[in-house]
């Protein structure tokens, strides 16, 4: 250490200056531990992020104030750094903010929900179903709060049960794959949309003219006012899996995702399509294709004949296809990429920009952009 007198206040780090609750997720270290220069000390997070926190220099780890799973405030003690393990720490202040993981105040948490000791006393106080609530992130007092406020109001308002709007559209997402498919759907002049679901932008910003109607905790007010018809806009380049959550949260509200093909792309009439496929300007399916759920064939990418692309297959603009190849659910075909006649394509595979293709590809196997597969 650089001054063995002092010691080294480690302090949980504001990730998000909205958000002040963070939780300790991982804890990586004990009282008492010796550690040096950069080991990590623990992993926090908010609703939406998450960091690493290291030691700044060699010592002991003396005063953790914090377990795995509880949460802290921003500028909180986690501990110190000492060169003497027998250093007596100052006293620490009763936590308020911990998470709660026994039933005290009633119904106890499910199994994998992360929420605070004011969240789960709001909701338990007020009857909130805490298996409504999401268990992919920490769960805080102003969450619950817009929940129980959104419930009262589709109460006041709820519309007869049965009826809704064939019509009625909503776009999650509001990146640039949204805007995207904000102008296909208007260019088919079939939908009426009703604003953006995203989990990542204020409620009542607008895009498009489109105004955000919240994150995913809305959707059963939507669905309550008529709303039946919904369009995954997140893409899930970097990771399958957030498209695929998106798609099951939109099913578990009672949404269903109808196929999209813009008005100047072309599909053979022998080509099926699955609900949530999603077709750009320019493309091409022919004849006989089969598109599994969710399948993006993005602007001018070329599927030839009898191709069949699995579940939640990404093909990229300007990627073509030659006839009878057949792609494995989850994987994705980069832009300009050129898959040769009746090659495989395993699931989960990635197939890099400009990139060729003779032979079959294995399951969540790589194909560097510009190269040839097999390699030479």
């Amino acid at each position: 250490m650089k001054d063995s007198n002092a010691p080294i206040q480690v302090v949980i780090p504001l990730l998000n200056p909205n958000e002040p609750e963070t939780l300790i997720s991982e804890l990586h270290v004990q009282e008492g531990q010796h550690v040096e220069s950069g080991d990590l000390l623990c992993t926090v997070e908010t609703t939406k992020a998450n960091a690493q926190v290291a030691a700044e220099s060699e010592g002991y780890v003396v005063g953790l104030r914090f377990q795995a799973g509880q949460t802290g405030r921003a500028g909180e003690t986690l501990c110190y750094l000492v060169s003497d393990p027998a250093w007596e720490p100052p006293a620490a202040p009763t936590p308020a903010n911990e998470q709660v993981s026994s039933p005290q105040l009633g119904q106890p948490p499910p199994p994998g929900l992360r929420i605070t000791r004011p969240a789960l006393a709001l909701a338990q106080q007020r009857g909130l179903d805490l298996s409504r609530l999401s268990t992919d992130q920490l769960v805080t007092e102003a969450m619950v709060r817009r929940m129980l406020e959104q419930s009262d109001q589709v109460e006041k308002f709820a519309v007869p049960e049965g009826a809704f709007d064939p019509t009625a559209l909503i776009i999650y997402g509001g990146g640039g794959h949204g805007k995207s498919l904000i102008d296909l759907a208007r260019l088919l002049g079939s939908y009426r949309l009703v604003g953006i679901v995203d989990d990542g932008i204020p409620r009542g910003e607008k895009i498009m003219d489109l105004p955000v109607l919240g994150g995913s905790e809305v959707l059963p007010e939507l669905f309550a006012q008529g709303v039946r018809l919904a369009v995954n806009a997140v893409g899930g380049i970097g990771n399958v899996q957030i498209r695929i959550k998106v798609f099951e949260k939109l099913a578990k509200a009672g949404f269903v995702c109808p196929a999209l093909v813009h008005p100047r792309a072309f599909v053979e009439a022998s080509a099926a399509l699955s609900p949530g496929v999603q077709i750009f300007a320019h493309a091409y399916v022919g004849s006989q294709a089969r598109l599994g759920y969710g399948c993006i064939v993005n602007t001018g990418a070329i599927l030839s004949h009898d191709c069949v692309l699995g579940d939640y297959v990404n093909i990229s603009p300007g990627a073509i296809l030659a006839g009878e190849v057949q792609v494995g659910a989850g994987a994705l075909i980069g832009m300009g990429a050129t898959i040769n006649l009746q090659a495989r394509v395993g699931a989960g595979a990635r197939i890099g920009n400009g990139a060729t293709v003779k032979q079959d590809v294995p399951e969540e196997g790589v194909v560097r952009a510009g190269s040839t597969w097999p390699p030479a």
